[in-house]
C-alpha cells in the first residue's frame, strides 16, 4: 500500500498492527466529532459493518465525548433482523454504542417492512431529520471494489449513485441479502471520509482501483478516491 501512487490530497495512515490502527483512527474520529460539536448542536457519524471495524468501534466507544449529541447510522445494511448474524446494526450496538458511547443516538437502516423497497419513503424521511452533511464517514472496501452497498454490476447501482433520496435499495449479484445503502451523493458530501481497510489483499485491490479512477461503475469505491480522503491501512 505504501508504494502506491495516490492522487494528490489523499492521505495514507498506516500502523504496525490492526489494533494500533484502530486506536489511531478512533482518536482521529473523536477529534473530528469534537470539532463538529464545537460549532453545532449535533454531529453525524456514519460507519460501516463487517469484521474490520470492530476494534475501531470498541476504541471509539471509550473516547470521552458529549455522545448524547452524536447521531450514528450505517453506510449500508443487509435487509435482515438484528437477531441475524449478518446484521450490521447488531454489530454497532454491541461494539460501538456502549461504554461512553452508549448515550449516542443510533438510527438503524433496517425497518420492520418485509421488503426494503417498502421502507424507502419512511426511512428517507427519518434520515432527513439528521444533521447533514455527514461529519465523519467510515467506509470499507470489498475486493470487487464495492463500498457501502454500492456493488458493481447491479441494477440498483445507477439509482444509488444519483438519487435525491438519502438512501437506496441495492441487490448484489454475488452477495446475499438485499441491501439498504446511503446514496452516493450524501456519502460523497461528507466533511471527513475515511477508508478503513486491512490486509495485503486490500493493497492488491487498491492497485486495481487506482488503474482507472474514471471507471467508477466498475469499482464504485473509485468515487471516493480524491482529495480529502484519509486511508487507514495495516496488514
Amino acid at each position: 500500500m505504501r508504494d502506491l501512487n495516490f492522487p494528490q490530497g489523499v492521505g495514507l495512515n498506516t500502523a504496525e498492527d490492526r489494533q494500533q490502527l484502530a486506536e489511531q483512527l478512533a482518536g482521529q474520529v473523536a477529534e473530528w466529532l469534537r470539532e463538529a460539536l464545537a460549532s453545532k448542536d449535533r454531529a453525524l457519524l456514519v460507519v460501516s459493518g463487517g469484521r474490520t471495524p470492530v476494534a475501531f468501534f470498541e476504541a471509539l466507544s471509550k473516547e470521552q465525548l458529549p455522545w448524547s449529541r452524536v447521531d450514528i447510522t450505517l453506510a449500508d445494511e443487509r435487509w435482515v433482523n438484528e437477531d441475524d448474524p449478518a446484521s450490521n446494526a447488531a454489530l454497532v450496538r454491541k461494539h460501538l454504542v456502549s461504554n461512553f458511547a452508549s448515550d449516542a443516538n443510533f438510527i438503524p437502516l433496517k425497518t420492520p417492512e418485509q421488503a426494503p423497497e417498502s421502507a424507502i419513503e419512511a426511512l428517507d424521511s427519518e434520515l432527513r431529520n439528521l444533521s447533514w452533511p455527514i461529519d465523519v464517514l467510515i467506509l470499507g472496501m470489498g475486493n470487487d471494489g464495492h463500498t457501502a452497498s454500492l456493488f458493481p454490476g447491479t441494477s440498483g447501482l445507477a439509482n444509488a449513485m444519483t438519487t435525491d433520496r438519502k438512501c437506496a435499495v441495492v441487490t448484489p449479484l454475488d452477495a446475499p441479502h438485499d441491501r439498504m445503502t446511503l446514496a452516493y451523493p450524501v456519502l460523497s458530501a461528507a466533511r471527513h471520509t475515511v477508508l478503513h481497510i486491512t490486509g495485503e489483499d486490500k493493497s492488491a485491490t487498491m492497485t486495481k482501483v487506482l488503474a482507472d479512477l474514471n471507471a467508477v461503475e466498475k469499482m464504485p469505491v473509485r468515487g471516493f478516491i480524491g482529495s480529502g480522503l484519509e486511508i487507514y491501512w495495516s496488514l
